[in-house]
């Protein structure tokens, strides 16, 4: 009885910090301007690094650690209580990017999930966590599409994880991380195919595309 209440009691606080938006939070207390108006996704990359740099990139990173990172460490914290924190985190890492990529709170249309995936690898294993993080950052950065690098990343971590977690329950649940994220995408996945699927640019203005939708 007491591993289901975790996991409810995980599950919740995990999904109620995705459903919170990074975004909205740092521009009502960091920036003091709405971030939404630069666009989303490669266009969002683009417009904010030309306008704030890495210093910006830096703010706005923290306040994605925070939210992301806190309901991981919570639900490892949770089903330590059984000596199963590593489910704990797992379910914690789930919950959380189903939150991101479909908020209660806006009509179940949010982001790309992309920088909750990689707290959710390192929640499974530091290893995952960084082979998530470099080839999701390098195949951005390669094909300069935010999509592209996390579907690869969301691959990677399926990859990775089949090698090295230890724990059927903990490896199903990364898996169904990997999955939900690669459903997200599909969208994105026809976009690519049709070649109409936005980079980002730093240096060239872009400021036609802001209206373009994830």
């Amino acid at each position: 009885m007491i591993y289901w209440i975790l996991a409810v009691l995980t599950a919740l606080i995990a999904y109620a910090f995705g459903c919170l938006d990074s975004i909205v939070i740092a521009s009502n207390f960091i920036f003091r301007r709405n971030l939404r108006k630069l666009g989303r996704s490669s266009v969002f990359v683009s417009n904010f690094w030309r306008i704030y740099g890495w210093r910006g990139s830096l703010k706005l990173f923290l306040v994605e650690l925070v939210l992301d990172l806190l309901p991981i460490l919570i639900g490892g914290w949770l089903f330590g209580i059984k000596d199963q924190a590593l489910v704990g985190r797992t379910l914690a890492g789930f919950c959380l990017v189903m939150g991101r990529m479909w908020p209660a709170t806006n009509e179940l249309r949010g982001g790309h999930g992309a920088v909750a995936m990689i707290f959710a690898a390192f929640g499974a294993d530091v290893s995952v966590g960084i082979a998530v993080l470099l080839v999701l950052v390098g195949s951005a950065a390669f094909s300069r599409r935010v999509s592209v690098g996390t579907l690869v990343g969301a691959a990677v971590m399926v990859i990775v994880t089949l090698l090295v977690v230890d724990g059927a329950l903990a490896t199903r649940l990364v898996l169904l991380t990997a999955a939900a994220v690669l459903v997200r995408h599909i969208p994105a996945i026809v976009r690519i195919a049709n070649g109409r699927e936005p980079r980002f640019n730093f240096e060239k203005d872009i400021t036609y595309k802001l209206d373009e939708k994830f």
